[in-house]
């Protein structure tokens, strides 16, 4: 049997964080296992409990969700971060992404998509769908061109590699990667994990990211 999916609710209202507890703990396969109303007393408890997951508000006093994510990320934690906002907050979310997180879904979505979105995250997956990867990436990557990475960075990748992290920007899953360039699904994984340790990110949408941020792609041109 499984292990239940171990969740870190951080959000600064007493409300959202109750109603996320009563939903986890009414839904089978997940558990939580604490509270945070600020980034800071996230990124303290996760380093107490590991979570898998953390439900990641992103305006919260004293540390944001985008810092504690950032420091998350830089502390080691294995913990993967969902992002839970508004869809008003698109440069945050961004920003946040940049930072290390696996994916966002809005406050107002199902109980039932969250709970999905949850264990999609937990499997190591990112969760942004191809039309709003592109929309958010080529948007911000467009007018802030003072975050582009140095193109250089693509001289340690393979030209397969390049491929892949072309699909991936394009927002194709592993299977049409696999189809689009006549490989196996387990070599476009294998693939996947070089790009990510080659360019030092540790999820697919930040390697979406890289592939605009080191001009791979021009934004607009997929």
């Amino acid at each position: 049997m499984n292990e239940p999916v171990r969740v870190l609710i951080a959000d600064d209202e007493a409300l959202v964080r109750a109603g996320l507890l009563a939903l986890i703990q009414a839904s089978s396969g997940v558990e939580a296992v604490g509270e945070a109303a600020t980034g800071d007393e996230a990124l303290r408890i996760a380093q107490q409990t590991d979570p898998d997951v953390v439900l990641m508000d992103v305006r919260m006093p004293v540390m944001n969700g985008t810092e504690a994510t950032a420091h998350l990320v830089a502390r080691g934690l294995r913990a993967r971060v969902l992002i839970v906002t508004t869809f008003n907050d698109d440069e945050v979310v961004f920003t946040a992404l940049r930072a290390g997180a696996s994916g966002f879904v809005l406050k107002d979505t199902s109980p039932e998509r969250l709970i999905e979105a949850i264990r999609i995250v937990a499997a190591g997956e990112s969760l942004l769908s191809p039309s709003v990867t592109r929309r958010l990436i080529s948007e911000f990557v467009t007018h802030r061109p003072q975050v582009r990475l140095a193109r250089d960075r693509l001289d340690e990748l393979t030209q397969r590699e390049c491929d892949v992290l072309r699909a991936i920007a394009a927002g194709l899953n592993n299977d049409e990667i696999a189809t689009a360039l006549f490989i196996s699904v387990t070599t476009v994984k294998t693939h996947i994990s070089r790009l990510l340790a080659k360019l030092g990110v540790r999820s697919r949408t930040q390697l979406a990211i890289s592939a605009y941020e080191t001009g791979l792609v021009v934004p607009g041109s997929l």
